[in-house]
């Protein structure tokens, strides 16, 4: 979510320094929430600033630039590879162990999607009975 605009921060505390509504009032006329007045009045107080604050951090990416590249390479020399497989040769080429979902996440990062491989043989279907006898069968009382 992108921080307040400047503006709007200076708008309600003009509005709290007016005092002619309560705090509540005002945050409902701004449309924020009351806890964002109070910080922002807290801000200003401790501060003397009421401009937004950085980004306070995150974790770490676990797949650097490097990481990256040689993923890029992997999926080059094996297109059909699973994310299993992926993150396997990662393991042993990288020496980077991470979760399947940081695998995927690494290949959206770069733009690369997974599709089916149309080179393979579609897989085999039920089709003894259509699929409502199918289902009916399973309701059916045993007498």
């Amino acid at each position: 979510m992108a921080a307040y605009s400047l503006d709007l921060r200076q708008r309600i505390v003009d509005a709290v320094e007016l005092g002619v509504e309560s705090k509540r009032k005002i945050a409902e006329v701004f449309g924020v929430h009351e806890s964002f007045v109070y910080k922002l009045l807290r801000q200003q107080r401790e501060s003397g600033d009421i401009a937004p604050l950085p980004h306070g951090g995150g974790a770490n990416a676990l797949l650097t630039q490097h990481h990256l590249l040689k993923l890029t390479a992997l999926v080059a020399n094996s297109p059909d590879a699973t994310l299993d497989e992926l993150r396997d040769e990662m393991k042993r080429k990288s020496r980077v162990s991470v979760s399947l979902s940081t695998i995927c996440r690494g290949l959206q990062a770069l733009g690369l999607s997974r599709k089916k491989s149309l080179s393979l043989p579609p897989k085999p279907t039920c089709k003894s009975a259509p699929r409502s006898e199918r289902n009916n069968r399973r309701w059916q009382s045993k007498t």
